[in-house]
C-alpha cells in the first residue's frame, strides 16, 4: 500500500495533501479516464471480529472485481490511497480530548482514499471516481466525542473542505443514499447555503438514528440547503428512481451545484441485515447512472456476500459508462422485492410534500429570521452508541444582515475511557469576511473568560491551523 510520509522527522507536517495526480502520471496514469478507482478495505481496523465492520467487509467485493476483470479495464484507473494529513482532519472536526485520541490510521487513510479520488478528478485524469474504503463517516459530527454509527470522523466532509481549500469550489451538493440518515453531514453542513445536503433514507421512526425528517430542513442561515427524504421501509427500486427523477434531479438542476458527491451507502439492498428496503444491485446502478456524481464515497452496507459485490460493481459499471443490465444478485426474486401500491402512493405524497416546500424555501428563511434578533441558540444532547458516551451540546450563531456569521459549539460528557469533557470550540464559515473572523475571536476569548470549558478552539477552515486559544 501506497503510503506518503505526513510528518518528518523531527514531527512537523509534510503536506501531502495533493500528491495522488502526481502519482498517478508517474506510474502511467491517462488522461480522461471515465472512472478512477480508489480501493482500501482497513484490513487493520475493526470494532470487533463479529461486527459489521471488520475486514471482510469488502473482500469479496475485491474478489468479484477481479473476476470480472475491472480493475483491468481501460476505463478504469486505480489509485492508491494518501495517509490524510491531521490538517485535513482538523479543518472539519475538534476532538475530546482530542482528535489523536480517536482517530486511527484507519480513518486517516480512508480520509486519504477520498482525498485522493478527489484529487484524482479535480486534475482531469479521471471524469468521475469512487472511493471504496473503511472505516465509514456520515454519523460523525463536527464534535468528536468517541464513535458513533461506525463512524468517527466524517469522509466525505474531510474531502468537501479539502478541494474548497484547494481548487475554491463554491457550489457543491452531496447526496446520501445510505438507508439511514446522515446526522453527522447533516451537522457539518446544516449552516453552510453553498453546500446541499440530500438524504434520501429510512423513515427515522423505524430505524436509527431516528433522525431525517423534512422539518430539517437547514440552519438559520442556511434554510433549504438539507433535503431530508425519509422513505417507508418497504421502497423499491421503482420508489428509488421516482424519488431522483422527480425531485432529487430538479432540485441539483435548481441548485446548479459545481460538484456532485454521492454518499454512497448500500444498505437500501433487500438482503442488507439492519434496514428494511427493497433495493436491488440494478437498482443502485441505476441510481449512479442517473445521479452521475462527480465523486462517490462507500458508506454503509453490511450484506457482505450477498449485496455488496453485486451493488458495487454495479456501481463501478454505472459511474465508468458500462453495461450494467448484467449484474443480478443470485437471490434476487422479483416478485418478492416487487415494491407495494401502498408505499408508492406515500412516496408520491412525499414527493410533493418536498417540492412545495423546496419551492418556498427562501419565504421560510425570511419568515424563520422575523424577531430573530442577533443570535441563534439551540441545547441538544448527543448518544455514542458505540462508545456509551452522551454529549450535551449548546450551540450559538451570530447573525447578520449581509454576511455569513461564525458558530460556536460548547459541549461537554460526562463518561467515556477520557473522563468528564468540556470543549468550546468556534467555527468559523469558509465563506467568512474580515468581520466575521475578528468578531468570531472576540466571542471565543469572551467565552473563554467564562470558563465554562477546559479547552478552547478557533476552527477555520480556510487556514491551515486548529488554533488553541
Amino acid at each position: 500500500m501506497y503510503k506518503p510520509k505526513t510528518e518528518d522527522m523531527q514531527g512537523n507536517r509534510v503536506d501531502n495533501e495533493r500528491h495522488p495526480s502526481m502519482m498517478a502520471r508517474e506510474i502511467g496514469g491517462n488522461k480522461n479516464v471515465p472512472l478512477g478507482l480508489v480501493f482500501f478495505p482497513a484490513f487493520d481496523w475493526k470494532i470487533s471480529t463479529t461486527h459489521p465492520e471488520r475486514p471482510e467487509r469488502l473482500l469479496y467485493t475485491r474478489d468479484q472485481l477481479l473476476e470480472e476483470g475491472l480493475l483491468d479495464h481501460p476505463a478504469i484507473r486505480e489509485y492508491n490511497p494518501l495517509v490524510a494529513s491531521w490538517r485535513s482532519i482538523e479543518r472539519v472536526h475538534v476532538g475530546a480530548p482530542s482528535l489523536a485520541a480517536w482517530v486511527t490510521e484507519a480513518h486517516r487513510v480512508s480520509a486519504g482514499g477520498a482525498i485522493a479520488a478527489a484529487e484524482a478528478v479535480m486534475s482531469g485524469e479521471v471524469k468521475r471516481a469512487f472511493a471504496l474504503a473503511r472505516p465509514p463517516g456520515h454519523h460523525a459530527m463536527t464534535m468528536v466525542h468517541g464513535i458513533r454509527g461506525f463512524c468517527t470522523i466524517n469522509i466525505e466532509a474531510v474531502m468537501l473542505a479539502h478541494i474548497r481549500r484547494h481548487y475554491g469550489i463554491r457550489k457543491i451538493a452531496v447526496v446520501d443514499t445510505d438507508v439511514h440518515h446522515g446526522d453527522g453531514s447533516q451537522d457539518v453542513f446544516y449552516h453552510d447555503p453553498d453546500t446541499l445536503y440530500i438524504s434520501f433514507h429510512q423513515d427515522g421512526r423505524t430505524l436509527y438514528p431516528g433522525t431525517g425528517f423534512m422539518s430539517e430542513y437547514g440552519g438559520p442561515q442556511a434554510i433549504g440547503s438539507t433535503v431530508n427524504i425519509p422513505l417507508p421501509p418497504g421502497t423499491g427500486d421503482e420508489g428509488l428512481q421516482r424519488v431522483l427523477e422527480e425531485l432529487v434531479m430538479p432540485i441539483l438542476e435548481d441548485f446548479e451545484p459545481e460538484l456532485v458527491i454521492n454518499s454512497a451507502g448500500q444498505d437500501n439492498h433487500f438482503s442488507d441485515p439492519l434496514a428494511n428496503m427493497q433495493i436491488t444491485a440494478k437498482g443502485y446502478a441505476k441510481l449512479a447512472d442517473t445521479l452521475q456524481a462527480d465523486i462517490a464515497v462507500l458508506e454503509g452496507g453490511y450484506s457482505v456476500q450477498e449485496a455488496l459485490p453485486y451493488v458495487n460493481t454495479g456501481i463501478i459499471l454505472a459511474m465508468a459508462g458500462l453495461d450494467y443490465s448484467g449484474v443480478v444478485e443470485p437471490a434476487f426474486d422479483a416478485q418478492r422485492y416487487r415494491q407495494k401500491a401502498d408505499v408508492t402512493a406515500y412516496i408520491d405524497d412525499l414527493i410533493k410534500q418536498w417540492q412545495r416546500q423546496w419551492q418556498q424555501r427562501r419565504q421560510m428563511q425570511a419568515d424563520y429570521l422575523v424577531g430573530m434578533g442577533d443570535y441563534w441558540h439551540e441545547t441538544r444532547h448527543l448518544y455514542y452508541d458505540e462508545t456509551g458516551i452522551t454529549e450535551h451540546r449548546e450551540e450559538k450563531i451570530r447573525l447578520y444582515p449581509q454576511r455569513l456569521g461564525w458558530h460556536s459549539i460548547y459541549s461537554s460528557s460526562q463518561s467515556g475511557p477520557f473522563g468528564s469533557q468540556r470543549v468550546y470550540a468556534m467555527f468559523i464559515p469558509w465563506q467568512a469576511d474580515e468581520i466575521c473572523r475578528r468578531d468570531a475571536y472576540d466571542e471565543a476569548l469572551r467565552a473563554k473568560k467564562e470558563g465554562k470549558a477546559t479547552r478552547y478552539v478557533v476552527v477555520d477552515p480556510m487556514k491551515d491551523i486548529q488554533e488553541d486559544i
